[in-house]
C-alpha cells in the first residue's frame, strides 16, 4: 500500500502549499493600500430581507451608521407578515435622519426569490449607483467609500467584496462555519484571482444603473441560482472586470447545529460543482489534512505519515493564525475544530455528487449550470 500512501501523501503537500499560498496572498491583499474614491456619487443600498436569524439587527443597523455623504436604504421584503418588518421601523425610528425605503412586493419574477425581491426594490431606487448586499452583512462604516473607489478603477464593471464569518454561537456548528469562510474559502478567492478567475460574491455587488441595464438587468438572473456568479460572468462578457473592493465585512454564521450547516454548505457545493465542475473536482486538493490522515491509514502508520500528519495540521494551525492577523479577527481557532471541520469538507464533498438538489428558504431546487428549476 505504499504507493497509494505516497499520492496521498502528494496531495496532502499540494493542500499545504494552497494553504501557504492563500495565507500569503490574503495578508498582502490587506497590507495593499486602499484607494479614496475621486469622487462620491449618491449610492442605494439594497438590501433584500426574509425573515430573522441571529444577529440581523445588529448586521443591519451598520447600514444605518455608514459615514457616507448621501446613501439611500432600500429594504424588500416579500410577505406582509414577515417577522423582519418591525425590526427595521425600530432601526428607522432610531436613525430619523436616514433616506429609508421599505418595499413590501410579493411579486415573482422568476426562480430565484433573493433577485425577484431585488426586482421588486430597484423601482423605488433614486440613485444611479447601485449596491446590493446581503441582510446578514456587517458594514464597516468607510465600506461603501473602497466599493465606489473599487467601481472607479479603469474597467471595472462590477465590483464586489471578501467577507469573513461571524459565528453567532460558539458552537463546533457555529465555529466550523465561521473556520471554512475565514480559512478555506477567503484566501481560496484570493488565490483563484491571482490565477485569472473574477468571481462575483454576493456579499456585495455593486454597479451603476447603465451597467445593470447593459447586461439585460436583474432578470437575466432571475432563474440562477448561483445569480452572483452569472452577473460577474456577464458583465465580463462585456469586456468590464469585476474588481475586489479594498473591504472586508463579516457575514453572520447562524447555524448551531452540524445538520443545518450541512445542509447550508451542500448548497453552496453543488452549486459551484455546477457553474464550474472541473475547478470543483480539483478541489478535493485542498483537503491536506484528510490526505495526510488517508496517508497514515495506507501506510499502516508509518513514522513519515505520522509526521506528516502533524506537519500537516501545524501549517493549518499556522497559515490560519497569519489570515486570522491580516483580517483583525479576534480569538484563534480551536486546532480540534479544524478536525472536525475537514471531516465535514470531506463529507460534504461526497455528498455534492450524489444529486443536484438543494434546499433554500423552504425551496427544492435543483443546480444545473448555475440555473435553478423548481420542484
Amino acid at each position: 500500500m505504499l504507493l497509494p500512501a505516497f499520492l496521498a501523501a502528494g496531495a496532502a503537500g499540494i493542500g499545504m502549499g494552497q494553504m501557504a499560498a492563500g495565507a500569503w496572498l490574503t495578508r498582502r491583499f490587506t497590507a495593499a493600500p486602499r484607494p479614496v474614491p475621486a469622487t462620491r456619487p449618491p449610492v442605494t443600498l439594497l438590501k433584500p430581507l426574509c425573515g430573522l436569524e441571529p444577529g440581523l439587527e445588529a448586521a443591519l443597523e451598520t447600514a444605518f451608521t455608514l459615514a457616507y455623504p448621501t446613501c439611500q436604504l432600500v429594504f424588500g421584503v416579500q410577505d406582509r407578515t414577515d417577522p423582519v418588518i418591525p425590526l427595521i421601523e425600530r432601526l428607522r425610528a432610531r436613525h430619523p435622519t436616514r433616506d429609508v425605503a421599505l418595499v413590501i412586493d410579493e411579486t415573482l419574477h422568476g426562480a430565484n426569490r433573493k433577485v425577484a425581491n431585488l426586482l421588486n426594490m430597484l423601482p423605488a431606487a433614486k440613485h444611479d449607483v447601485l449596491v446590493m448586499s446581503d441582510a446578514d452583512i456587517f458594514l464597516p462604516p468607510d465600506f461603501l467609500d473602497h466599493v465606489v473607489a473599487a467601481l472607479e478603477a479603469p474597467g471595472a464593471g462590477l465590483a464586489t467584496t471578501l467577507y469573513t464569518g461571524l459565528e453567532a454561537s460558539q458552537t463546533p456548528a457555529g465555529l466550523a462555519g465561521a473556520a471554512q469562510l475565514n480559512y478555506t474559502f477567503l484566501p481560496g478567492v484570493v488565490l483563484a484571482r491571482a490565477l485569472g478567475r473574477q468571481d462575483g460574491l454576493g456579499a456585495t455587488l455593486a454597479l451603476t444603473r447603465a451597467m445593470l441595464a447593459e447586461i439585460g438587468g436583474l432578470e437575466a438572473v432571475a432563474n440562477h441560482l448561483a445569480d452572483d456568479q452569472v452577473l460577474g460572468r456577464l458583465v465580463q462578457a462585456k469586456g468590464r472586470q469585476v474588481v475586489l473592493a479594498r473591504t472586508v465585512p463579516a457575514t453572520i454564521v447562524p447555524e448551531a447545529r452540524l445538520g443545518p450547516l450541512f445542509t447550508h454548505e451542500l448548497r453552496w457545493a453543488r452549486t459551484i460543482r455546477a457553474l464550474v465542475p472541473g475547478a470543483y473536482a480539483a478541489s478535493v486538493l485542498q483537503l491536506p489534512l484528510f490526505w495526510a490522515a488517508l496517508a497514515v491509514a495506507l501506510s499502516g502508520l508509518a513514522p513519515w505519515a505520522l509526521v506528516l500528519f502533524g506537519l500537516c495540521l501545524t501549517t493549518r494551525l499556522a497559515t490560519a493564525d497569519l489570515i486570522r492577523q491580516a483580517l483583525g479577527l479576534e480569538n484563534p481557532t480551536p486546532w480540534a475544530v479544524f478536525l472536525l471541520r475537514e471531516a465535514l469538507s470531506v463529507a460534504i464533498y461526497v455528498a455534492s455528487f450524489a444529486g443536484n438538489h438543494v434546499a433554500w428558504r423552504g425551496q427544492s431546487l435543483r443546480a444545473d449550470h448555475g440555473a435553478l428549476t423548481l420542484n
